[in-house]
């Protein structure tokens, strides 16, 4: 009789199954989240702050809308509101702020030069409103790109609202992300600026049909005017209120 193939017990030849093989580790870069997503969050947030705060009407919009209205100086004068507002985001998320709070006399001084500005300015165009009647004819040429800059650096560089908004409230919330994060963060708010003023400036021409009015024109400079003079009264109200 052949010899059993089965082992006496105890064998070193018994086998009691297949041994199994050992989980693969977990790779570092399929355990963490891809970066795509991980930033996405922080991107969408900076965008929706960004956007926040310039959606409202104010001096340095309703600049860029009437430029855009008499297509002048349009690209150069987005993209010098767009820049602006990335250095500001950029210092804000970077810690700005607490270098205003060392200076206690900056934001009075802020908004009196701010006030006084929006004040002539508004007058210039309240003058102009009850003016000669020129609509669209107003082209805007005989101002020069310099002169469109300077008065959009005015805008800018001299509201005391945007360094209190953008610096502070952008800051602030750019406290919750760090690294790579915050970056994003940083750039969606960018990239909101970017988009808010050139749709701005040139989807102001969906308007030009209207515009060709004397009358028309002559409302949209009132208007203006009347912005102008109520984001000086608000300045003003601020300082000695």
């Amino acid at each position: 009789m052949p010899p059993s193939s089965s082992s006496p017990p105890g064998s070193s030849t018994r086998r009691t199954g297949s041994p199994r093989a050992a989980p693969p580790s977990p790779s570092p870069c399929a355990a963490a989240p891809p970066d795509r997503r991980r930033v996405l969050g922080p991107a969408l947030t900076g965008f929706a702050t960004g956007l926040s705060l310039i959606l409202a009407i104010g001096a340095q919009n309703a600049f860029v809308l009437r430029q855009g209205l008499m297509r002048a100086h349009v690209l150069p004068l987005v993209l010098f509101c767009a820049l602006s507002d990335a250095v500001l985001i950029a210092a804000g998320v970077a810690g700005f702020g607490a270098a205003t709070a060392a200076l206690p006399w900056l934001p009075a001084a802020m908004a009196l030069a701010g006030a006084g500005f929006l004040i002539v300015y508004g007058a210039m165009r309240m003058r102009a409103a009850f003016g000669p009647a020129e609509g669209m004819a107003a082209t805007g040429g005989a101002q020069s790109l310099g002169r469109v800059l300077a008065m959009a650096a005015a805008f800018t560089w001299a509201n005391p609202h945007v360094y209190l908004d953008t610096l502070g409230l952008v800051g602030a919330v750019s406290l919750q992300f760090e690294g790579s994060e915050r970056l994003a963060y940083a750039l969606g708010a960018m990239t909101a600026s970017f988009a808010f003023f050139f749709s701005l400036g040139y989807g102001a021409r969906a308007l030009a049909p209207v515009m060709r009015s004397p009358r028309a024109w002559g409302l949209l400079d009132a208007t203006i005017a009347l912005v102008m003079w109520a984001i000086a009264g608000t300045l003003l109200w601020e300082l000695w209120g």
